[in-house]
């Protein structure tokens, strides 16, 4: 475990200066979570920074490069989720078998190389919507060993009792990157285009990659003699998730949420494109708003749940995140008002969703034993990311049959039923997080 150096505050009724007040809590900020973790930190805001240009570049090379429709908007954002479903579970395991920053180090490299791609072969012009399937198939693949192995370091570099700090700052990384990203991205695809665009995303995983190297925590994998079985290993994650009351309800709300997002986020750029008209620039404007909502709800994770309790505060974020999506109806049928909404909706929900997210994270790292990180950060991914494929070919469909606007109003109401799940569990009762040694603690 890191050595946690002491920053000593001012005098009692010393005023500092904004500045000065900033440097201290950043300095505050770095010695509860070391220096490994600062590395790992940076790399996670560089390399979300171009995973938001490539999020809102890869469809828009979709829909206006190769004019896709919405089957096809389906089936490419499913292409790059479906390795969740698929080899979300083994992931976690080979997860907890190995070293995690080499896993980390490599997945960057090879997410690089797969983006790298697309513009060379938009250059050539051989770009067609069967390379963007493979492409984001492929990258979706390292994604899970990337997210699981990253989840999994967290404990070995920060203090159990800096670890909701660690993850708001790691979902503050995404909040900045959902900011800045979206308008870059719009930036970049009106001035190169959208497959160009996506050399950014590119050069952000070698980056990444750069920081990476620089940890240096030690990590003892387990010994071969003491391995069991994947398919045992894989079995204990599943029963740890799904045996927790906290763990169990804090997945099914995920995994209802991720479903429905994704029957929405089908049909959602075609919905700005061609139904409200909105150019690149405008349609980054949208997503870089609800970017300044997760933002915002990052910084509040910590002091709601201090002031209304960590399961308040999650429940809480569910049922707000639900309503916020009900201005996406109104913006349909008052298609006047239609932008404003959009606008609204995406603020309202990011905040919310960031703020139940990142003490539910909190929660699942001070509940899950060490030996168990890997595989319950993968079984909880499995059943939330999972989802998302088989939500974005719904949202496909009912995008072709239906129309947008019907396949837009299924997803909205739909996350609205993710807080159900928090119905008769413990954790709205849950004030703080869990003594370690305590009866809530998952069973090692």
């Amino acid at each position: 475990m890191p050595t946690i150096e002491r920053i000593d505050d001012p005098p009692t009724g010393t005023r500092l200066r904004p500045a000065a007040r900033l440097n201290a809590r950043l300095r505050r900020g770095l010695a509860a979570t070391g220096r490994d973790f600062l590395h790992l930190w940076v790399a996670a805001t560089v390399s979300q920074l171009g995973s938001q240009v490539t999020l809102l570049a890869l469809p828009l090379a979709a829909v206006l490069d190769l004019h896709a429709d919405a089957v096809q908007m389906g089936l490419l954002m499913a292409a790059g989720t479906a390795p969740s479903l698929l080899v979300g579970l083994l992931a976690g395991a080979w997860v907890d078998r190995l070293r995690r920053r080499p896993l980390l180090i490599a997945a960057d490299l090879g997410r690089a190389a797969l983006l790298a791609t697309i513009p060379v072969a938009w250059l050539l012009g051989a770009l067609h919507m069967e390379l963007l399937y493979v492409v984001s198939f492929l990258a979706g693949l390292l994604t899970v060993f990337f997210d699981v192995a990253q989840l999994a370091l967290v404990p070995a570099l920060v203090s159990r009792g800096a670890l909701v700090a660690a993850s708001s700052r790691l979902r503050a990384s995404d909040a900045t990157a959902q900011v800045a990203g979206p308008g870059l991205a719009g930036v970049l695809v009106g001035a190169v285009g959208a497959p160009l665009a996506i050399v950014a995303d590119a050069a952000s995983f070698l980056a990444s990659a750069g920081l990476i190297v620089r940890i240096r925590a030690q990590e003892v994998p387990r010994p071969a003699e003491v391995q069991p079985r994947l398919r045992r290993e894989i079995g204990e994650g599943l029963r740890v998730v799904l045996g927790s009351p906290y763990l169990r309800a804090m997945a099914g709300a995920s995994a209802t949420t991720s479903l429905f997002g994704y029957v929405f986020l089908a049909v959602y750029v075609l919905y700005l494109d061609r139904d409200l008209h909105l150019g690149p620039t405008a349609i980054g404007l949208v997503f870089g708003c609800g970017g300044v909502g997760s933002l915002l709800g990052s910084a509040l994770a910590e002091p709601a749940a201090r002031r209304f309790g960590t399961g308040a505060t999650i429940v809480a974020g569910r049922i707000l995140f639900g309503l916020g999506g009900l201005t996406i109806p109104l913006a349909i049928y008052f298609p006047r008002h239609a932008l404003p909404l959009v606008l609204a909706s995406e603020f309202l929900q990011w905040g919310m969703l960031v703020i139940a997210d990142v003490n539910q994270l909190g929660l699942r790292l001070a509940l899950t034993p060490a030996r168990l990180q890997g595989r319950v950060n993968a079984t909880v991914r499995f059943l939330t990311a999972g989802m998302v494929p088989i939500g974005s070919l719904i949202g496909g469909a009912l995008g072709q049959v239906l129309g947008y606007p019907t396949a837009l109003v299924v997803g909205a109401l739909g996350m609205l039923t993710a807080a159900a799940w928090f119905a008769g569990s413990p954790v709205p009762r849950l004030r703080a997080m869990p003594d370690p040694a305590g009866e809530e603690t998952v069973e090692d």
